[in-house]
Order: C-alpha cells, then structure tokens, then sequence
C-alpha cells in the first residue's frame, strides 16, 4: 500500500525534526556543555526584572568600592593594616606577609578579594535560578575566579618576585623546565615528584601470590607472617577508579601489612584497566565476576564456608550491592558473615561537590566522552576532583611549579592518586545515572542487577562502617544514611581527615590523627549519632581489628598460599596493576 502524499508529509516533517533536535543538542554539547549560558541569561535577566534589589547591590557595590579607596589611600598614608576584605583563614594564598605589609599588594589582594566576593554573591542571590542551578554555576564561576587570582601570574605574585630576584632567575628557569615536563607528559601540572616511586620495589611490596586471573580481576592471597591465622579469611573489594595498592602502600602505610601482622588471612582485587574492548562490560559483571568471585576464590584457598569482606569506595558500593543481591539469591548461605565499608556511597541524595557535573548536561558531556573512546579516561576523573579543590589541587601546584621553580614534594599518596585508570563506558553509565543522578539503590526493589532485586533493607550480617570528617568525595553524612535503610545497628567511625588520609591511617606514635566511634541506630540522624561519641586519639585501625577479631573466629595453623582449583599464577603485586 503506498503512503498518501499527507503521509509522507508528515513523515517528512517529522524526520527533519529529530535531525533538528539531534543538530540542536550537537550544537549545545560543542558550544555549551554545561549550559551555563541559559543559567547566566537567566540570572541576567531576573536581576533586571527586580530593579529594585538590582539597585540595592549596586549600591553595595559602590560603597564596598568607595571603602577599598580609601582604605589603600590611608594604607599608602602610613596608616596600619586592618583587612577590610579579610581572605579566609584556610585560603593560603596570601599567606606571605607581604600581602598585609606592602600596602600596593594589600591592595592587589584586597581588590581581588572584593570584586570576587560580590560577583560570587550576586550570583548567588540571584531571585531566578534554582539550588541547583545556583551550584552548579556558582561551581564554574569559582573556576574562573580562583584562575585570576593574582597570586597565579609572576608581575602580581610578589613572593615569586623575590624568589626569581633572590636565586637569580633560577626559579624561572627551573619552573620553566618544570612546565615543559609536564606539557611533554600529558599537560597535566605535576603534584608530586614520580621519580623514587617503583610499584613492587617500595609500594604494594607486602609477600603474597596472585591466585586467581580474569577478565576484569586478579585476586592476590597474602602470604601469612604469624604461626596462626584466624579462620575466616578477609577479603578487601578495592576501587576501580584508581589502583588496589592504596590498602598496600609503602610499608609502615599499608593497610594489608598491618592486617597481616595482626593474624589475618587477606586475599584482595587487583582490577584490570579496561580498554576499549571492555566497553559493554556492565556493572552486574562486576559483581559476579568481581565481588562474587573474589569471595568463591577466598572460600576455595581458606577453606572456609564464610569470609569477612571489606569495600572502599566504590568498592564498596560494590559491596553493598553484593550483599542485597546475595541475601536476595540465598538468603540462608550468604557467604559472608559480616562486612566492612569505608567511605562509602549507597545513598546518593547528597554526594557532595560533585553533584555539579551530575545531572543530564553533565551527564550528556561524559556520555560523549565515553561513546568516542569506549571508557571513561582516569585522566578526565582526576581532572574534575581536582576541580573540586581548585586553589590546594591545582593554583597552588601551578605557582609552586611553574612561578617558584620547585620540584613537588616525593609523596607515596599522590604517587598513587595519579596512577590512573579507566571506567568501562557501559558500567560507568549505568552507575552514573541509576546511583548518582537516580538514587534508585536505595529503593526498594527498583533495580535488578545480576537476575536479583536489590533491596538493602535484606542486609542482616553485622556491619562496620569507616567516614572520613573532610572527605570532599563521599561526604560522611551521606555514608552513614545507608545505616537508615538497615533493619540493623552499625559500628560506625568517623575519622578525621579526608578519602584517602582518613583510611590510610597506621597506627603510629607520631599520628595526629583521632576519631569517633560508636553503634549507629537506623533512626539516628549522623548529628545525634556524633553527639553521643566521645573523641578517640590515634588511628581507629586496632579498635576494627578488635571488631573482626571477635568475629573471624579461632586461630588455626596456615594453610598454603595457594590450591589445586586456584594455583599460584605469580607473585605479588600482579600483572593487573602495571597496565
């Protein structure tokens, strides 16, 4: 039957309005990817449809003007400091006393000050936009902002002054050179110095042979260094996002070392990094090939019918769902008998900072990214969490580097964090948009991964759960709200420091480090919860080790490192970790 000539109008017509939706959103993601620009003309034109609170901030404008003058004139007067413009306590940058006692840079720096401050409320207070809109283009703002802060350019830098006068244009020199390495290895400023650092010689050196190959992991099985062990064996589910040997960094650091010593029997993931052929690689294979797996080779090589299992990070999401989907699949055998997270995200209402890149333009961006390349680059990931931070992860290395002249600070931490690796593009994806964007892992029933309805409130094994007080990256408020959709009790710590310092945290005489710790209830709000706990000095890694060894039951002899079904395929720290 052939289609009357109305028909194929409409076809027509509605042909050319896909390709015009599709060329729209090209158009946007080339020009505009954040769309900012709709955000910033929205906020423009709100101003100017309420003339009269457009006016009242001009008018503060004017006098916060006026007062600067007169403020530098009385300065260059002989008159004393007194910050009218004051930067923040924990803002480092005008640290240098010059910026209080040279009256032309406490001008400079004042002047920076004022004009950011008003810009960055103006936007705020803008009566159109929404809080999300309102974080999200106040985000990009600060970007530009602490950009042009003076301290980042050499004529407005007076301690960068000095040094070059001082050194005799050394330091320019050097911080020259310092940007042609950087430029040559990829353009990305340099936080550490790479050079005394070697994976296998002095990080993740702790014995032990890789027992287990697939296609997304390697498992590696610790080596006993005490007469016993105890008999449930500890299985640690790392991230993905970075390299397993953050739970094994230098000696003295590492996690699986102390672990080790204190009578633990200890397997770990070493992820692979995925390439383009691993693109279709979902999240539900990383639990049955990952989380499911790992603890099978655990059970297998121990000899034993339960493990203790550990999730960091995104591990740990890992974990969390793990254990709704095997309390789901065989609610009666679930092979672990209790488990641990450190700071973990379950609950993603609130994940933070960087909620500014989660949401459908972000979103749209990463897909982009990911459709091109099949993954998801370790590069591009550390790009926005150094966003997150931009003055002490970014600036403050650029005129460290670059206006100083001097070489980072050998840091095993850093070392690590830029030891990158990649997120296969069909997980990435799934776990952006059902976690972050969707929080639907908190609903019950409303995902099903690996054939198993995920409901978290099936969970019953015994949970220690790890915040961190600083932690820009999983905020601890938001980890500990998984204790609100548990039918259990929780032991939860809250450490201080951040992500990575509050976790690799040893127990040593010299640590500045404390922490809270107490049962959390499922109805207790995290401030109740920190009200009730009293302030512990040291490391909170003995009073964990404490927990489990309660329950990971009596000590036995070792058995050996590997067995028939799972041989020894080499030795620690793996071939996984190199790519």
């Amino acid at each position: 039957m052939t289609d009357s000539p109305s028909a194929k109008r409409a076809r027509f017509l509605e042909e050319q309005e896909v390709r015009y939706a599709a060329l729209k959103h090209q158009l946007r993601q080339n020009l505009d990817p954040w769309g900012l620009i709709g955000i910033h003309s929205k906020a423009a034109v709100s101003w100017w449809s309420n003339p009269v609170e457009l006016a009242s901030a001009m008018t503060r404008y004017a006098h916060d003007f006026v007062t600067l003058q007169q403020q530098g004139l009385a300065r260059f007067g002989g008159a004393p400091d007194t910050d009218i413009f004051p930067p923040n306590p924990e803002d480092q940058r005008f640290a240098d006393p010059v910026w209080r006692e040279d009256p032309q840079w406490d001008y400079i720096k004042e002047a920076y000050l004022m004009q950011t401050r008003w810009i960055q409320d103006m936007l705020y207070k803008s009566p159109g936009l929404t809080d999300p809109e309102r974080r999200k283009s106040a985000f990009w703002l600060r970007q530009s902002l602490n950009a042009l802060a003076p301290t980042n350019f050499l004529a407005t830098n007076p301690t960068a002054q000095r040094q070059a006068i001082a050194t005799g244009g050394d330091s320019l020199v050097k911080g020259l050179q310092n940007l042609a390495r950087d430029m040559t290895n990829g353009g990305d400023v340099s936080m550490t110095d790479r050079t005394p650092f070697k994976v296998g010689e002095n990080l993740a050196v702790t014995p032990g042979a890789v027992v287990y190959r697939g296609r997304l992991m390697e498992v590696i099985h610790y080596a006993a260094t005490t007469e016993t062990v105890h008999a449930v064996p500890l299985v640690l589910i790392t991230p993905w996002i970075n390299k397993y040997y953050i739970l094994d960094l230098a000696p003295g650091k590492s996690l699986v070392e102390y672990l080790v010593g204190q009578g633990f029997n200890v397997f770990i993931t070493s992820w692979k990094n995925p390439g383009p052929d691993m693109a279709d690689v979902r999240f539900d294979d990383y639990i049955v090939e990952g989380a499911a797996k790992v603890i099978e080779v655990a059970q297998s090589v121990a000899k034993s019918e339960q493990v203790h299992a550990l999730g960091y990070c995104i591990g740990g999401t890992l974990l969390a769902i793990y254990m709704a989907w095997a309390n789901s699949k065989t609610p009666a055998q679930v092979p672990v008998a209790h488990w641990t997270l450190l700071t973990t995200l379950t609950d993603f209402a609130a994940p933070g900072d960087i909620e500014v890149f989660i949401d459908e333009d972000g979103l749209d961006v990463i897909d982009g990214i990911m459709q091109k390349q099949g993954f998801l680059d370790g590069k591009e990931m550390a790009s926005s969490f150094r966003m997150l931070r931009p003055n002490s992860l970014i600036w403050n290395y650029v005129v460290s580097n670059y206006l100083m002249g001097e070489t980072p600070r050998a840091m095993d931490v850093l070392y690590w964090n830029t030891d990158m690796t990649r997120m296969p593009a069909s997980m990435h994806r799934y776990y952006l948009r059902e976690f972050y964007l969707g929080n639907r892992l908190i609903e019950p029933d409303s995902l099903t991964m690996a054939g198993q309805p995920l409901d978290l409130r099936r969970i019953t094994q015994p949970l220690f759960m790890v915040g961190a007080e600083e932690d820009h990256i999983a905020p601890w408020k938001t980890t500990y709200e998984l204790v609100r959709h548990l039918p259990i009790d929780a032991r939860f710590t809250l450490s201080t420091s951040g992500h990575i310092i509050g976790i690799v945290n040893p127990p040593l005489p010299t640590s500045k480090r404390s922490f809270w710790q107490g049962e959390a209830k499922p109805g207790q709000a995290p401030d109740q919860w920190l009200a009730a706990q009293q302030k512990q000095a040291g490391s909170w890694w003995p009073s964990w080790t404490a927990w489990l060894a309660e329950r990971c039951g009596p000590k036995v002899k070792p058995l050996p490192i590997a067995n028939r079904e799972y041989r020894k395929l080499g030795e620690a720290p793996g071939s996984y970790v190199f790519e």
